[in-house]
Formats: structure tokens, sequence, C-alpha cells
């Protein structure tokens, strides 16, 4: 019933005023959707990440190309996962594009500069093998880390109508 109410608009443009939907924009978000759309990119980011890492370290590649391309699957994962929801809401490959920037860009780029540098200082990190704990619990500490850099940083782009708050007008 309430999307009756939405007809009016004819598209989700103007979002950000609609019942169930506030803090699109409006100044406002809760730690709740922040904390979503911090999880969704963490995501994206992992599984890149992660990824990067065992093709580096299973290669045997030094720590600088691995964490390069950690890196760069971070940023196509992540990306990806908005693009897959934004196209499956009807947008053109170009315009999801653009959301998918809008939407992720700064998110994943504190994600990825807080994780690596919490890799970076955990002793013997950088140097551990797939097989270790180190490895891993390492990872683990290093995204629990981000989220948490990351969520207030998404709490404030939301409130004003930016970075995941771009992806909320295209949800039914």
């Amino acid at each position: 019933m309430e999307h009756a109410a939405h007809d009016h608009h004819g598209s989700h443009a103007s979002h950000a005023d609609h019942t169930g939907h506030a803090g699109h924009g409006t100044g406002t978000a809760s730690w709740g959707m922040a904390a979503k759309a911090t999880l969704h990119c963490l995501t994206g980011c992992a599984v890149g990440e992660v990824l990067g890492m065992i093709i580096g370290t299973a290669l045997g590649w030094g720590n600088a190309p691995t964490m390069a391309l950690a890196i760069v699957l971070a940023f196509l994962f992540g990306y990806s996962l908005t693009l897959w929801a934004v196209k499956r809401a009807g947008l053109t490959l170009k315009a999801a594009v653009g959301v998918a920037l809008a939407a992720d860009t700064i998110s994943i780029t504190v994600m990825e500069i807080v994780d690596n540098a919490v890799l970076l200082v955990v002793p013997g990190a950088m140097d551990a093998h797939l097989s270790d704990a180190l490895f891993w619990g390492a990872l683990a500490f290093a995204f629990l880390v981000a989220f948490l850099v990351t969520t207030p940083v998404n709490k404030w782009m939301i409130g004003r109508g930016k970075g995941h708050a771009v992806v909320h007008r295209y949800h039914h």
C-alpha cells in the first residue's frame, strides 16, 4: 500500500522525504543504516581483498604487489555489488556505474586505507602465509577496525544524501 503513495513522484529522485526512509539526505541518518551500508561495502571489499591476498600469496608475490592486487580487487568487488543491485532496479550500465562510484568510492577508500594500515602495523601479518592463523586473525581484526572507522563516515555521508544514500533512491 505504501508504494501507491509514491506514485506521484514519477521516479525515486526525491526519495529523501518518503516515509519509511528517513535519514536519506535529511541531515540525519541512523547508526543502523550506516552499519548496514558499511557491511555492504565491507562484503565487497573483503571478498576482493581476500582473493587478492590469496592470489598474490599463492603466486609467491611480495607484499607490495599482493597488497596492490588486493586493493584493486576490493574496489572491483565493492563496486560490483552495487552495480548488480542498481542494475536489477532497471538502470542502464552507464547510470549504474555512476551510482556505484558515487555510493561507494569514499567508503571503500576509507575502508582500504584503514584495513591495510592495520595489516601493516600488526607484527608479522604481512609475512604470514594463508595457512597461518596470524594471516586470518590479522585480516579479521583489520576488517573490524575498518568497519568501526568507516561506519561514522557512512553515517555522515548518508545524512547528507551522499554515499550509500544514492543507492537507496533505487530500492523499491
